[in-house]
């Protein structure tokens, strides 16, 4: 069973990230334009779960299929568009995941997206702490329910969004 845990920052997932970076970069070589350390463990101080998300962005999304045996090999289990169109996701850790690898080819616009929600939480401490605080409270609230967790941080998230989009462009 999968626990809900939301912890204070750790300056090792910045390493951690950068350890899988080099990783990814040895598996799909020239195919890789660029590697971002996204969600919440890449903002700051911001209160999260202890899940490195990485968003790699490559020039052929159909090619990554190709990569599947080589991302198994090295503890991850692929999930295919896992219902964002253009996508490949992989997870690492089963229900004590570690890392979740969010794919897209250079262009999809859900790249600007995740970037923008990241550098917006940088840029507005006061925002990542009433998000961070969120997530804290509805951690405790549902420790075994992560659909009951993402849906109760949905609507915070989507107006962070919003308001990042527009102050990113």
């Amino acid at each position: 069973m999968r626990i809900v845990e939301v912890k204070p920052y750790d300056e090792q997932w910045v390493s951690n990230f950068e350890e899988e970076s080099h990783k990814l970069h040895e598996i799909f070589g020239s195919e890789i334009i660029d590697v971002h350390h996204i969600g919440s463990t890449s903002v700051i101080g911001l209160l999260a779960k202890p899940i490195i998300d990485i968003m790699p962005v490559v020039r052929d999304i159909k090619r990554i299929d190709e990569f599947y045996k080589a991302m198994v090999a090295i503890g991850y289990d692929p999930k295919g568009e896992n219902g964002i169109p253009e996508r490949r996701y992989f997870q690492k850790g089963g229900d004590n995941r570690t890392h979740h690898v969010h794919i897209y080819e250079w262009g999809n616009s859900e790249i600007e997206r995740h970037l923008a929600f990241r550098d917006y939480l940088r840029a507005h401490p006061d925002v990542a702490q009433n998000y961070g605080d969120l997530k804290e409270k509805l951690s405790q609230r549902f420790p075994y329910d992560i659909e009951s967790y993402i849906k109760g941080k949905e609507q915070l998230a989507l107006e962070i969004d919003r308001k990042a989009l527009a102050w990113y462009s």
